[in-house]
């Protein structure tokens, strides 16, 4: 892992993370840190070692050409730094593939970096599927441990129980260092879940727009929305059944008002989507 040192003195930085794999149903969650770095102009500092947290078996070597070289490209974690970002502060941003094995080992890593950094925050991406409309806002639940963090940025508490993704074994790790962590998930339209979900990556930047009390560019993300959600239009106005499906999720969503639905509820519906993933293989799940 890299040093402090080489990394400089940052600004009151936070550190948001994301993995590719169980936590991350249509990429919405890996592509907002993708996103971020994108824009900021992130630069790479630090890559963990693949062969203490993978098995390419799994997650294969790419081949791949620069500068007319072929070489071998291994799939891991990275560490990118943000100074140039719109929050007044600079940003630690981890992106990578939820590990193989030694979740522990790999947890505390990136708290060694983070308390070497003097990281005040810790902020996790989620995002799963679930029984909601593409046409509809994007529901996004964000709660915290921390008593303070939830009063100072008006979280509330998860009250989930059941299995996790390498995003909560982050979270728990940085609150057993005492560093406020954050977690925050997207819920993706099921029968939209298994492609790219913008409409789900630009809801979570909005999220974090909250959270930090700042403006974060978005690019291309809300045509993307745009294009997707028209996308999914035409699938359904292409098959009734569908079309049936999507408007009965409609008409459940304005009854109750998800969009504006509680943290808990939110909750909930995760709750209700890893227990149906529960028996199956990890990796397999989420996109």
């Amino acid at each position: 892992m890299i040093e402090l040192e080489e990394i400089g003195e940052l600004r009151d930085p936070v550190m948001v993370a994301a993995f590719e794999g169980w936590n991350d149903a249509g990429e919405a969650a890996s592509s907002v840190v993708e996103h971020l770095a994108e824009v900021w102009d992130a630069e790479v500092v630090a890559a963990l070692d693949p062969e203490d947290y993978y098995d390419f078996q799994v997650n294969r070597p790419r081949v791949v050409s620069e500068g007319g070289k072929r070489r071998i490209s291994w799939r891991t974690t990275r560490v990118l730094v943000a100074r140039s970002t719109s929050l007044r502060r600079d940003v630690v941003l981890v992106q990578g593939v939820e590990p193989s094995f030694r979740w522990r080992a790999f947890a505390v890593e990136l708290m060694e970096l983070a308390e070497a950094a003097d990281v005040s925050m810790v902020v996790t991406l989620g995002a799963l599927m679930a029984d909601v409309a593409h046409s509809r806002p994007i529901p996004v639940s964000a709660t915290s441990d921390s008593e303070d963090t939830r009063h100072r940025h008006g979280l509330e508490m998860s009250g989930y129980e059941g299995p996790t993704g390498i995003v909560g074994v982050i979270a728990d790790a940085a609150t057993q260092v005492g560093i406020p962590s954050v977690s925050c998930w997207a819920a993706v339209p099921h029968y939209a879940g298994h492609s790219p979900s913008p409409k789900a990556t630009l809801a979570l930047v909005g999220r974090l727009e909250e959270l930090f009390d700042a403006p974060i560019e978005h690019g291309e993300l809300d045509e993307d929305a745009r294009a997707w959600e028209r996308g999914i239009n035409e699938l359904a106005e292409s098959d009734s059944e569908v079309a049936e499906y999507v408007e009965s999720l409609e008409e459940a969503q304005d009854t109750a008002e998800l969009p504006e639905a509680s943290g808990d509820a939110i909750a909930k519906e995760f709750e209700r989507y890893l227990r149906r993933r529960g028996s199956e293989d990890p990796g397999q799940a989420g996109g």
